[in-house]
């Protein structure tokens, strides 16, 4: 597995010099949750201002000129939404939908084994963080290309605190200006993603987040800033957000 990382390093660091260049990246987009913190309503189809959640968070990824391909992993129930999101939304690059397994680990596996054999790269989104734009994307594809792998991120602007785990009394204080809040997407080489799966099966390692997977391994991941309206909608409480959000974003045209 050493050998195997040192291999994959020296073909990172070979590129690393050049100038920015497009290569084939391919986006999986996770929809399979369950929304429980949503009160059981389907997160992924709530009207954002007269367009679902997901189909907005699909439109990112098709107008990025990085992305080759999208695969959305989804409930085999909700198949025919999607059949009806590309008629409506008239989307060039979603090539297929995947079925989601019991955990989201499983879930991006299914979708990572359906990206085209011609991909380098692999960008992994939740479905649900649908005002990531097709310039963050960008940036973030950029990063990757140049590290092997790069996450979208936010610089930590509260004190962070460590609970005991216990009683929730503080156990520790970190130093704020090392936090970074993971986003996605999170995008690595496919090559060195496809050994994290394997490492992690071995390891039978479970994670919510594919950076950890990688991090495992022992490659490298850049943070990209994407700031904190990359939001992710996961309670009632983030819709108006969502909403002022996007109209701040109209009225700033």
């Amino acid at each position: 597995m050493g050998k195997i990382i040192y291999k994959i390093t020296d073909t990172v660091r070979a590129i690393a010099g050049k100038k920015d260049r497009i290569q084939p990246t391919s986006a999986v987009i996770v929809a399979s949750g369950n929304s429980t913190r949503m009160g059981g309503v389907s997160k992924q189809m709530i009207m954002l201002d007269n367009i679902p959640v997901v189909a907005r968070t699909i439109m990112a990824f098709d107008e990025c000129e990085y992305i080759n391909e999208i695969i959305v992993v989804a409930k085999e129930e909700e198949f025919y939404l999607y059949q009806e999101f590309q008629k409506i939304y008239k989307f060039k690059k979603l090539t297929r939908l995947v079925s989601g397994g019991a955990t989201r680990q499983e879930s991006v596996k299914n979708g990572f084994e359906a990206i085209s054999k011609d991909s380098k790269f692999v960008a992994i989104h939740d479905g649900a963080r649908c005002l990531i734009t097709p310039a963050q994307i960008e940036k973030i594809c950029a990063a990757a290309y140049k590290c092997g792998g790069a996450t979208a991120a936010t610089r930590a602007i509260d004190s962070i605190k460590i609970s005991n785990g216990k009683n929730l009394f503080i156990n520790s204080s970190a130093n704020r200006n090392h936090v970074w809040l993971a986003q996605t997407p999170q995008i690595f080489r496919t090559d060195i993603y496809e050994l994290a799966l394997i490492k992690a099966k071995n390891d039978e390692l479970e994670v919510t987040d594919d950076n950890s997977l990688v991090e495992n391994l022992g490659a490298r991941i850049k943070l990209v800033e994407c700031g904190r309206n990359n939001l992710k909608i996961t309670t009632p409480e983030d819709i108006p957000l969502a909403l002022a959000i996007l109209k701040s974003r109209e009225e700033s045209k």
